[in-house]
C-alpha cells in the first residue's frame, strides 16, 4: 500500500517540498510561520515507530526545519511538538512564535480563527522557506 497524507493535514497544509523521506508543508494560517513534518512512512503513528535510523534523521530536519522558520520569521521562540492527539497519523510542528502573538504565551491550538494567506504573501512565504530549507524553489 502506497504512502497516505492523513485528509486533514492535506487540507490544512500545502507541500514545500521533501528532504529525505519528510514532506515539508506549511500550515494554511498567516498568523504564523508553522511548518508541519510528514515522514512518509506507512503506519508511523508515533516517533518510536520509526526505525532507529529515520527516528534520527526526522530529529534532525525538524531542527533544520526550526531554524529556517526561526531565521524566516524573526521569531522570539520556537515551539517543536509531535503531538497527534487530532491526527493519528505522524507529523511534528514547528511553529515560529512570537511574544506579541494572539495565543502567547500559551499553546496556538484553539485560539482564534485561522488566517488565510494572501497570495503575494504566500508567495513571499513559500520562497523563503524553501531558501532557507535548501529545497528547489
Amino acid at each position: 500500500m502506497a504512502f497516505q497524507l492523513d485528509d486533514r493535514l492535506a487540507a490544512d497544509t500545502l507541500s514545500l517540498g521533501m528532504i529525505d523521506f519528510v514532506d515539508i508543508r506549511l500550515m494554511r494560517d498567516a498568523r504564523y510561520v508553522w511548518l508541519v513534518l510528514v515522514p512518509q512512512i506507512d503506519n508511523a503513528e508515533e516517533w518510536q515507530d520509526l526505525p532507529k535510523a529515520e527516528a534520527g534523521r526526522l530529529h534532525e530536519i525538524a531542527m533544520q526545519a526550526a531554524d529556517a522558520a526561526r531565521l524566516v520569521a524573526k521569531a522570539d521562540k520556537m515551539n517543536v511538538a509531535a503531538l497527534g492527539n487530532m491526527v493519528r497519523q505522524l507529523h511534528v510542528h514547528v511553529i515560529a512564535r512570537h511574544m506579541d502573538d494572539m495565543a502567547w504565551p500559551g499553546p496556538v491550538w484553539g485560539v482564534g480563527a485561522p488566517q488565510a494567506y494572501g497570495d503575494a504573501h504566500l508567495h513571499e512565504c513559500i520562497n523563503a522557506l524553501q531558501a532557507a530549507l535548501g529545497l528547489p524553489t
